[in-house]
Formats: structure tokens, sequence, C-alpha cells
């Protein structure tokens, strides 16, 4: 397989582990940059994840259109994804999805969600809350021009995450892997932090220091991620789609 062809066939097991894993359900999308040309992303047509194959994937330019002639229905939210590409050269994959877990975070004050588990550690020390409300006003929440994905963006700013008031979150990482490992492991420790909040007293979270332990030296490509990465895609029946880092 060529890298493109190597990467669509992951963007087919992110599609089918996020559904799989509860982030997504028949809302909620995942994208990857193009390898090749930066101005250029791929992104499935509008259908749940979960029945995402490589002959629903299109390529669509930062501000949302197509590459080529395309009949069949798009994501509304694809300017999330060509947002944060555009603002960010660094990010290489996308994913936006409406995990319950995470919503009551962007929606009461002064209960910031952070990190408190060291799989949640790669969500970084700040998550920063977006209300779509604060510069267009009463909409029905949804991300559905270029102006309102270059204002997420602009939130998310340099974080990896990003929460959407009443709405869901944006997450944003150097690889396929790496951004679906985070958008798993974001809700779960969204509910550790929950669960230690209903407990009473102070919550301890991960120190700054202990962030930069757990991420120091982090490879989307080694042992230990692709253990993951293999795993969730064998429960999602796509474990014979994957192709092991020193194949690709």
């Amino acid at each position: 397989m060529s890298k493109l062809d190597n990467l669509l066939n992951d963007l087919v097991i992110a599609n089918r582990i996020l559904a799989n894993e509860d982030v997504v359900d028949a809302y909620g999308h995942v994208s990857v940059r193009h390898p090749d040309d930066p101005s250029r992303f791929f992104l499935a047509r509008s259908l749940a994840p979960e029945f995402i194959t490589r002959d629903d994937i299109v390529e669509l330019t930062l501000d949302g259109k197509p590459v080529r002639e395309e009949k069949r229905a798009l994501y509304l939210e694809r300017f999330i994804h060509g947002g944060i590409f555009e603002a960010r050269p660094d990010v290489m994959a996308v994913v936006h999805a409406h995990a319950e877990d995470i919503l009551p975070f962007g929606l009461a004050d002064g209960t910031p969600l952070r990190p408190v588990i060291h799989s949640g550690s790669f969500i970084g020390s700040r998550v920063p809350v977006w209300d779509i409300a604060d510069k267009f006003g009463d909409t029905n929440l949804l991300v559905a021009n270029v102006e309102q994905g270059q204002d997420l963006a602009k939130a998310l700013d340099s974080h990896s995450v990003a929460l959407m008031r009443g709405h869901g979150f944006a997450a944003a990482a150097r690889s396929l892997i790496e951004v679906v490992r985070m958008s798993v492991y974001l809700p779960r420790n969204a509910r550790a932090l929950w669960r230690a909040r209903q407990l009473g007293g102070e919550v301890k979270y991960l120190s700054q220091g202990e962030i930069d332990a757990r991420n120091r030296g982090y490879s989307p490509y080694s042992v230990e991620t692709w253990r993951a990465w293999h795993y969730w895609a064998n429960k999602a029946g796509v474990g014979d789609m994957v192709t092991r880092p020193d194949q690709k």
C-alpha cells in the first residue's frame, strides 16, 4: 500500500474504533490531513462512523469544499476540521464528538476539565471552553460555516482539546492514532473526575511535571500505542485492517 492508502485505511479504522468505544454515535467525525498537501484533508461523507468504508472518504479543501464533484451529503460540521487544520499546521488529525461525560464541564462555571488519570495526560493541563453564542448569538450550536470553524480553532489555540458549550468537544493531534487515543480517554478522565468530586474533598489533578513525564518521548507508533490501536480495532471488528508500524 502507498502512504496515502495506508492513511485512508487508518481513517476507516479510526471511525470504527470511535464508534465502538462510544465516543461517537450516529453523529461525530474524525479527519486526517493530506500527507502531501497540507491545504487538504480527508473526512467521510455524512454517515454514522460505524458504517464508514474506504469508498465513503471525501477529500476536502480547508474551506470545506470537496476537491472532486461530490453529490453525496457531507457533514455539516466539516468546518470544524478545516478551521483547525488551517490554524494549526502541526495538527494532522481532528475529532469532533458529543461524548456525554464531558458535557457538564462545558456548562458549569468553576468546574474545569483537567487530567486526573495518567491516560488523561494527553488532553493537556488546560481544556478551554468555546461558546458559539459569544460571537454568533443564538444558533443551533452547530458549526455550520468557515467563520464559526475559525472561531472555534482560535479558542482551541495551542491546546489539544476544546469543549463546545452544550455540544461536545474538538480534539487535535499529530496523528490519527494520537487523536483517537485522546478522544477515547477524554470521557474516561471526565468520568473519573466527576466521581472524585462526588466523593467530596479536594481533587488532586495531575501536576504539570506528571503530564510532561507522561508525554515525554511519546510516539504514535510506539509499541505501547500500537497495542491500544490494535486492541481497539479488533474490538471494533476491523483488526484485520491494521498494519503494523514497521509494515507501513
